[in-house]
């Protein structure tokens, strides 16, 4: 198969997938090295796709996302040792976190996609920081971040705010 035609069926195996497809599951399927397959994505992306990275691999962007979904951007503050905490409570109370959004002062805008839905998306991505050593971006911004959340109602953002800010997690200057 030729990688022009092989990038045309990476973009129909993630059409339609539900759940992110990491690239060593798409490498396997073309018999190529997982390399190969961050190559035609990338290429994917050059030629306008609208192609996420994950934590748990890669999506579609979100231009077919259900309108009667509710988004907000909540800012957030805590170290690494509460990162749990934070994402059990937002996913635990009806929401989930799109991204991550850090302000660095040489970089400017950061921002990490997390596609985190449950505590068997923050379990992962959690395991995947502490196997790859790696750490949060808040860790750049002494702990100081933006989430895009997405709800099912307001009452549950409410309730994630509430909760949040209970916790003293959620970001406030006072």
């Amino acid at each position: 198969m030729d990688a022009f035609r092989r990038r045309q069926e990476i973009l129909e195996i993630l059409k339609q997938s539900s759940q992110p497809v990491s690239a060593g599951a798409i490498a396997a399927r073309f018999h190529v090295s997982r390399q190969v397959i961050v190559g035609d994505i990338a290429l994917l992306r050059a030629a306008n796709e609208k192609i996420s990275a994950t934590p748990r691999g890669y999506i579609l962007g979100d231009e077919s996302a259900d309108p009667r979904e509710i988004r907000h951007t909540i800012a957030c503050r805590h170290g690494t040792e509460r990162l749990a905490q934070e994402l059990y409570t937002i996913v635990d109370n009806g929401c989930g976190l799109i991204d991550v959004i850090v302000e660095h002062p040489v970089y400017g805008q950061i921002s990490g996609q997390l596609h985190i839905f449950s505590r068997y998306d923050a379990d992962s991505f959690l395991e995947k920081l502490s196997r790859d050593n790696a750490s949060p971006l808040c860790d750049l911004t002494d702990g100081v971040h933006l989430h895009t959340v997405f709800c099912r109602s307001e009452e549950d953002y409410r309730r994630v705010l509430k909760l949040l800010g209970e916790q003293g997690i959620l970001f406030s200057r006072s």
